[in-house]
């Protein structure tokens, strides 16, 4: 019961023929554990790599990944708290500087990685600024984290339809990955299907929102009422209560989606 319920919203999303199947590693939400001056800080990584390890050099101001990928085109999005990490970033694959987007707020920063590459693959991820405000501790290191709101990566897809991965509506749709579903077990198993699903065909859609924006007004139209509908997730509480809630919003997008404009067309038929 708990993941069958909630497959149907995928459909709700696809504004184009899947791409072709990938890892089923794809788009999994990674938590990297750094820690430096006895502190520990909560690095997040969406991605369609797989995260091997990583390390972090204070001195240089520098954060380093090391990714496997089974694909040619790889992205993956990196946000990071600024007391770990800040500033003018540097960017560099397998020690050749790259150019990478990146956005922040008074809280995090958030870095789209978009890179070719099979095979292993080393990120370095250079700052201006490290450890801000952070107060360096000699006693061994508590299990307690660093904690920064704001968590996890982005919709490619809202992303693209709204310019920005700190607009509102990413933002929610983070906040209810983060905060809500990853937060049962059901949720969690929701996001490790849809992300392996979602990431097969979301760059393309991404890319070709970026190149024409027609198209970016009618996937904004499309997606608009099911983000509003998605607020009412912050309702739910329990497991059950986000299992019952999100069979509701499915039937509700179901009926906006689907039965909406069959009724329309029936009309328009028998005038």
């Amino acid at each position: 019961m708990k993941i069958t319920f909630l497959i149907p919203l995928l459909l709700l999303l696809v504004v184009s023929p899947v791409f072709g199947q990938i890892s089923d590693k794809t788009g999994l939400l990674t938590r990297l554990d750094v820690d430096t001056s006895g502190h520990t800080f909560e690095v997040v990584t969406v991605s369609n790599f797989e995260i091997l390890d990583h390390e972090f050099d204070k001195e240089e101001k520098r954060l380093t990944i090391f990714i496997k990928s089974g694909l040619e085109n790889n992205l993956g999005e990196v946000t990071i708290p600024k007391n770990l990490l800040a500033g003018n970033f540097t960017f560099y694959i397998n020690d050749i500087e790259t150019t990478q987007k990146s956005k922040s707020n008074e809280r995090i920063s958030f870095i789209t990685l978009n890179f070719t590459g099979i095979g292993n693959n080393k990120i370095d991820i250079i700052g201006t600024d490290a450890l801000v405000g952070v107060k360096e501790i000699t006693e061994p290191i508590s299990d307690e984290k660093v904690p920064y709101e704001e968590s996890g990566g982005g919709c490619l897809i809202a992303t693209a339809t709204f310019g920005s991965e700190l607009a509102p509506q990413v933002q929610q749709l983070r906040e209810l990955r983060d905060n809500k579903l990853l937060q049962t077990e059901s949720g969690k198993s929701f996001i490790n299907s849809f992300n392996t699903f979602y990431y097969s065909f979301s760059p393309q859609i991404a890319d070709y929102q970026r190149e024409n924006p027609i198209f970016n007004e009618i996937i904004k139209a499309g997606i608009t009422p099911m983000i509003t509908t998605l607020s009412l997730m912050d309702y739910a509480e329990t497991e059950s209560e986000v299992l019952s809630l999100g069979i509701s919003l499915i039937i509700l997008n179901v009926g906006m989606y689907v039965g909406l404009p069959a009724i329309v067309i029936l009309g328009i038929r028998r005038i």
